[in-house]
């Protein structure tokens, strides 16, 4: 009998051990992150040149809200604390340092921009911290190898060109084809990726023409590529340069296939003040759903997107694709954070971002998948065709996959 009440003592001491040792093991915190938050950090572009993309870190702030009053992510809260950059690289790394080290997030989620996010990578690199989504397609932006806590959001500016390179091989074969692109590591990304995806027809490629950002115009570099016989325009550039782009070839009367990658796409941002009318033809590619197209208007996505809008969002425009796309990329974040249970250390979040199975973002183009891994860090890979009717994107064609090396 004291045998079996020593070994019943025993069992339930070991059964307490365990116990406690897994409720332990289940709950992992670093700086940032507790039973009731998860506080994170983002630079926003909320003044200056660049303040059209103010709307990504306003929806996101008010995504955040809606998930907060639902409860939160594991029964915790999401503290997102944001701060103007005004779009310039030094002003990031000011911001950005102040958020790690005076507020203490866990992680940076959706600096924007290409040079904000080189301006702080090794920093954030070297302190272990995630900068996680950030919203850029910069190819340098995803590499584990040598950047293991960085990954981008936004589909890689490579594999974009190289998803340009086929279609433009299936479609326009005989093409002598002209590049207008930002002299950065956007636009030399975008050039290289088209490049890749060309192969041994890189040849096609007849002109290569740059701008810097500071440029007033790039009236003579539309100027020069028509001169040089180019009847496919790949322009590789943003909004205010695109819009300006468009005008010109429309001054010169000039026609050629037009392919315009997909930061400058937005309607409101590039289309609408280069003039819809002159717009119309332009070809580029997308991998969400348009709120403005109707063939959306049942899709069970949109329709929450619009309550989502309507009532955590007023002010803001549910037509801008801008605001689409922030939704998105806090959707997946939500989604990170969901699998990260009740490890929430740094590492987990990087280990979890780059073990994405399968994911269906509920705004993604139908036949979209965001599958990520240890070696490749790249979320969107998969993309559709589409043109400008002169109203509205028009999407065409199969789902195109990148499926060259990543990076």
């Amino acid at each position: 009998m004291n045998n079996r009440r020593a070994f019943l003592a025993a069992t339930a001491a070991f059964a307490v051990t365990v116990s406690t040792s897994q409720a332990l093991a289940q709950k992992k915190y670093d700086t940032g992150a507790s039973d009731t938050e998860i506080k994170i950090g983002q630079t926003v572009p909320f003044s200056g040149a660049y303040s059209v993309y103010a709307n990504i870190g306003k929806t996101q702030a008010a995504y955040f809200k809606m998930i907060n009053d639902q409860g939160g992510i594991n029964g915790r809260k999401i503290n997102l604390i944001q701060y103007d950059d005004a779009y310039s690289p030094p002003k990031t790394v000011e911001q950005v340092r102040k958020l790690v080290e005076g507020d203490e997030v866990l992680f940076t989620f959706q600096l924007i921009g290409t040079a904000a996010n080189a301006a702080v990578q090794k920093y954030l690199n070297g302190k272990k911290i995630p900068q996680l989504l950030a919203s850029t397609g910069a190819a340098r932006f995803n590499d584990p190898q040598n950047y293991p806590w960085t990954m981008a959001y936004n589909p890689n500016y490579v594999s974009e060109g190289r998803i340009y390179a086929k279609y433009i091989l299936a479609n326009h074969p005989n093409a002598k084809i002209g590049v207008l692109y930002q002299n950065d590591d956007m636009g030399r990304d975008y050039l290289a990726g088209l490049k890749s995806g060309l192969g041994d027809k890189a040849s096609m490629i007849v002109g290569e023409v740059s701008y810097e950002v500071t440029d007033p115009t790039v009236d003579s570099q539309v100027v020069k590529l028509k001169s040089m016989g180019v009847d496919l325009f790949y322009d590789a550039s943003t909004p205010k340069f695109a819009a300006q782009a468009i005008k010109k070839l429309a001054d010169l009367g000039w026609t050629p296939v037009h392919i315009l990658d997909i930061n400058a796409s937005p309607v409101s941002a590039t289309l609408k003040p280069a003039g819809l009318d002159i717009s119309k033809g332009i070809i580029s590619t997308n991998y969400g759903k348009d709120p403005g197209d109707p063939q959306w208007k049942d899709d069970p996505g949109v329709k929450a997107f619009f309550a989502f809008m309507d009532k955590y969002f007023p002010e803001g425009d549910k037509l801008n694709t801008v605001n689409t796309y922030a939704y998105s990329v806090a959707e997946l974040l939500v989604q990170v954070l969901k699998q990260c249970g009740d490890d929430l250390t740094r590492e987990n979040v990087m280990k979890q971002a780059a073990n994405i199975k399968g994911f269906v973002p509920s705004l993604a183009l139908p036949g979209i998948k965001i599958n990520t891994g240890p070696n490749d860090y790249r979320v969107n890979k998969q993309m559709q065709m589409m043109k400008f009717n002169g109203e509205r994107w028009e999407l065409f064609g199969p789902i195109i996959e990148d499926t060259g090396p990543s990076g």
